[in-house]
């Protein structure tokens, strides 16, 4: 099962760009800036990667963020990315990025947008893998804040696919940002949002009526409201889930206990994502593997992960038909 595991075409829709920054990039940039980082080593910043909660890495994530300065450095770590894509397996990717994590530092939007960017399109061309990036507001900030920042993203409105809602859930409720994401609807964004990870299931159906998104990324409580599960069964709304940082941050004691793949025979539209793995122990191929190790699945639900995110990306009519295509051809032969 894992050689299957690993050669199945996957497609990520929840990833942070700033939480693929590993360690050995971190160091790097840090002497190419001159930037202080209070970490004598590599190594030394893994052993800091153990958290309680959210918070708990939240603090750690945006410290590995200052040494990111530099439209190339914006790149290097997209460039990275894409190329562990490679190794997994994943033909698509919908990448989440923190603007106000560096425009507070008075890194300009545009540089931000600009490294990422290029590595995208470099991606596409020489790696073949399709992309889509996402502006997410920090939810721990004002509403005001998004708000400037969605000025901001209007002039990339070709880069920008969608907006996002990311940070502590805990105190900042989705309808903290009802305004901002209506005025990103109306100027012709997507929207997603977190929800249902260490907020209540209360906060998936707020980000639904409030927020009008297309997917909730996380929303594993759920559970918590069964009249909440049916409306996801029969809208088919996905839930983009993240199972290896579901454990590190203590949202489930163990894989075990994770209720993923409960939800997809329950016929949910979940997917499976690596959400910030330099951070949580892995990329696509790991959090499949990790599931798999731990609960029993045949060839066909596993695929079916890749098929639900195929239903669920942002991406044209024509790639998803190629992506379905891939994920079909595969199990065929497979």
């Amino acid at each position: 099962m894992d050689d299957f595991i690993r050669a199945l075409p996957k497609i990520e829709l929840h990833l942070h760009i700033e939480g693929s920054l590993e360690p050995e990039l971190m160091f790097a940039l840090a002497r190419r800036n001159q930037v202080e980082i209070p970490f004598s080593s590599a190594a030394e910043v893994r052993t800091a990667y153990e958290f309680d909660n959210l918070q708990s890495f939240l603090d750690i994530y945006y410290q590995g963020a200052n040494v990111l300065i530099e439209e190339q450095d914006f790149y290097d770590l997209c460039w990275a990315y894409l190329l562990r894509c490679q190794q997994d397996r994943v033909l698509h990717t919908e990448i989440f990025f923190d603007a106000q994590t560096h425009t507070d530092r008075g890194i300009a939007f545009d540089t931000v947008v600009a490294g990422l960017h290029r590595a995208l399109e470099q991606g596409r061309k020489e790696l073949g893998i399709s992309s889509e990036l996402i502006l997410c507001f920090l939810r721990h900030l004002d509403e005001e804040s998004a708000l400037a920042t969605l000025q901001q993203a209007l002039p990339h409105r070709d880069k920008i696919i969608a907006v996002g809602l990311d940070s502590a859930e805990v105190g900042n409720p989705p309808q903290k940002f009802a305004r901002v994401f209506a005025a990103a609807r109306r100027a012709g964004f997507l929207t997603v949002a977190h929800a249902g990870e260490e907020g209540p299931a209360s906060y998936i159906h707020d980000a639904i009526e409030l927020l009008g998104v297309s997917r909730i990324d996380h929303g594993v409580r759920c559970v918590e409201d069964p009249e909440l599960v049916q409306r996801l069964i029969a809208t088919r709304l996905p839930l983009t889930v993240c199972p290896l940082s579901n454990i590190k941050l203590r949202v489930f004691a163990n894989m075990r206990q994770h209720n993923v793949v409960e939800l997809l025979r329950q016929g949910l539209c979940v997917t499976l994502n690596s959400d910030d793995p330099a951070y949580f122990g892995g990329y696509m191929n790991a959090n499949f593997l990790a599931l798999a190790a731990a609960q029993a699945m045949s060839r066909e639900e596993i695929a079916q992960f890749s098929v639900n995110a195929i239903e669920a990306s942002f991406s044209s009519p024509e790639r998803k038909q190629q992506l379905a295509a891939s994920v079909a051809e595969y199990l065929n032969q497979s």
